[in-house]
Parts: structure tokens; C-alpha cells; sequence
């Protein structure tokens, strides 16, 4: 007869994963006054046929007594570290990759400008990274945001995180979105990417202090490239592009490999990017390589400085 805890879906198929196991603590008596029990979370590394052992998140292994357990089951992986990090510590992670020459902070956000012309098109580039404590009220920190645009010749824009406070609270006050983006911002860990990403024949991978930029040749031709930032052991990927005659025979898969390559020998854990969820291909690509998504932003744009909070 199975034992009654591997009729709730433990036992030694299960050894790797993470479980949640309730068990009799012998000799303690509970608040009702039948034994005491306790539950443990953490993964199950053993099991044999008189004990298994439970890797809890923090202190040491507990071996319990299979005679102890009153039930138990697997439970769903801890969520990775790097989707554990705040919208704001992302973000920061994401500065280098839209340098602005012109920045100021405002507690904890950045305002950011790109002087003349060049660079006007990059909505990040141009707006304020709103995410996080401004130090200020509300809305004098917009007030602070408006004016610091006003002053050369811009429409205040703030970069939010979706469904935050602040959001609501800009929205509420008449921010309204410009142009609609639907861009997760994905992460993943740059070790398991690399491990999917398979193949990187052919790549070629320039690497400049910080910038790596990944081509492809293909009969004396650019077949493709990418190009990403470290950023600390954070490595933000952009702009990969493959000629639209090559595509679909793998070249993307191999331009990131070579690119996650050249990152992991420099000691970058983390990969993140930005990927418009209506590119189907490219978001099929950063799925199959592990990458998931950790927030979204909206851009919103400020009403007339007279209708300001």
C-alpha cells in the first residue's frame, strides 16, 4: 500500500521540484489539543523509503520521517530573482542603451532630454523615467517635469510603469497616452538563454568596453546583426535585424548566441530586452530562449501647463 503522503503527489518522482509538506511534530501538542504540526516549503532533494529531505529557501535542510508527514504536494518554482528586482532597478539597468545628454534627477526619477535634432525620435530618450519616489508630492513633481521640458522647447512626457500609482495618479490629473506600445520589457537568465540559443556559427562579435555588436556574413554580404550594452552583469539587447531575404533559416538564433557568448565571458548573468508583442517572430525567438516578462510601461503625455495639478 502507498504511502498516504504519495497519495496527495509526493514521492520520489518528485525530487527536484519544489514542494509545500505539512508534518506531525512528535512529542508537541497543538492548539486543539491533537498533535502540532508545521508546514515546510522548499525542494525536495531525497527520498527514500524511511525519509525525505526538503531544502527550505533559508536556513538549513529538513529530514522528515515519512511516518511524519501528513501530506504535502509540489508547488510552482520560485519566481527567478531577476523578476523579483523593482520596474525601477530594471530600468535603471536599461539607462546606458538611450544615453541622454541632458539628464537631472528628481529623486528617484530621471528626467532625460536629447539636445537638438538627433535623437528626437527616441521616446525614452526624451522623457522623464517617472518610476519610483520623486522625493516630492505628486503633483509637484510633475509641475517639476512640465517645467523642465517647457524650458527647451518640449512636451513634458513620462515614462510610467503600467498599472502603477503613479500612472494612475498622471492619468487622473490629464496625462493621456500618445502613441500606444505594447513593448514588455523581458528578462531571463543569460546562462539557460545561451543554452537554447544553440549554434553560433558564422557570428562575429565586436566588443567595445560595454558595447557588443553581433554580425552575421553571409557570400560577403550582412546577413544580420545585433547589438546590446552590459550594464553591471545586466546585458540589454537591441536592435537585432535580419535581412529580409534570410530570414526564417535560424540567423537570428545564431546572432544571439554569439552575442550571449561574448557576454557570458565577460560575466553577464542577466539578459533583458524590450520586443513589440505584434512582432510575432521576435517574440517567439525571446520566448523560446527563456526570456519572460517582468513590467510594461506606458509614455504619457502632459495636458496644457494650465490645467497642471
Amino acid at each position: 500500500m502507498a504511502h498516504p503522503a504519495t497519495a496527495h503527489g509526493l514521492g520520489p518522482h518528485v525530487v527536484g521540484q519544489r514542494v509545500v509538506v505539512r508534518r506531525v511534530l512528535p512529542g508537541e501538542t497543538g492548539p486543539s489539543g491533537g498533535p502540532a504540526m508545521t508546514d515546510v516549503l522548499g525542494t525536495l532533494t531525497s527520498w527514500d523509503s524511511a525519509t525525505c529531505v526538503v531544502a527550505t529557501d533559508s536556513g538549513p535542510a529538513v529530514t522528515i520521517p515519512l511516518a511524519d508527514l501528513v501530506t504535502g504536494k509540489p508547488v510552482p518554482p520560485r519566481g527567478s530573482v531577476r523578476q523579483r528586482v523593482s520596474a525601477r532597478e530594471a530600468e535603471v539597468r536599461a539607462l546606458p542603451l538611450w544615453v541622454s545628454p541632458a539628464t537631472e534627477p528628481l529623486g528617484e526619477w530621471v528626467l532625460r532630454l536629447v539636445e537638438g535634432e538627433r535623437g528626437r525620435g527616441s521616446r525614452r530618450a526624451n522623457s522623464c523615467l517617472a518610476i519610483g519616489d520623486p522625493g516630492l508630492p505628486l503633483a509637484d513633481a510633475a509641475r517639476e517635469v512640465v517645467d523642465f521640458y517647457a524650458a527647451r522647447g518640449r512636451v513634458a512626457t513620462a515614462q510610467v510603469e503600467e498599472g502603477s500609482d503613479v500612472e494612475r495618479a498622471l492619468v487622473g490629473a490629464g496625462w493621456r497616452e500618445g502613441e500606444a506600445e505594447d513593448a514588455p520589457y523581458l528578462v531571463g537568465s543569460l546562462v539557460m538563454a545561451l543554452r537554447a540559443a544553440g549554434s553560433a556559427d558564422e557570428v562575429e562579435v565586436a566588443v567595445d568596453d560595454t558595447r557588443f555588436l553581433a554580425t552575421v556574413w553571409l557570400d560577403g554580404v550582412e546577413a544580420g546583426r545585433v547589438r546590446a550594452e552590459l550594464n553591471g552583469d545586466w546585458l540589454g539587447v537591441h536592435g537585432l535585424r535580419v535581412d529580409a531575404s534570410r530570414r526564417r533559416g535560424g540567423l537570428a538564433r545564431r546572432l544571439m548566441a554569439g552575442l550571449l557568448t561574448a557576454g557570458a565571458e565577460v560575466g553577464a548573468a542577466t539578459v533583458w530586452l524590450e520586443v513589440d508583442r505584434s512582432n510575432t517572430p521576435a517574440w517567439m525567438l525571446y520566448a523560446g530562449l527563456g526570456l519572460r516578462e517582468h513590467h510594461r510601461c506606458r509614455y504619457l503625455h502632459a495636458p496644457d501647463a494650465a490645467t497642471q495639478p
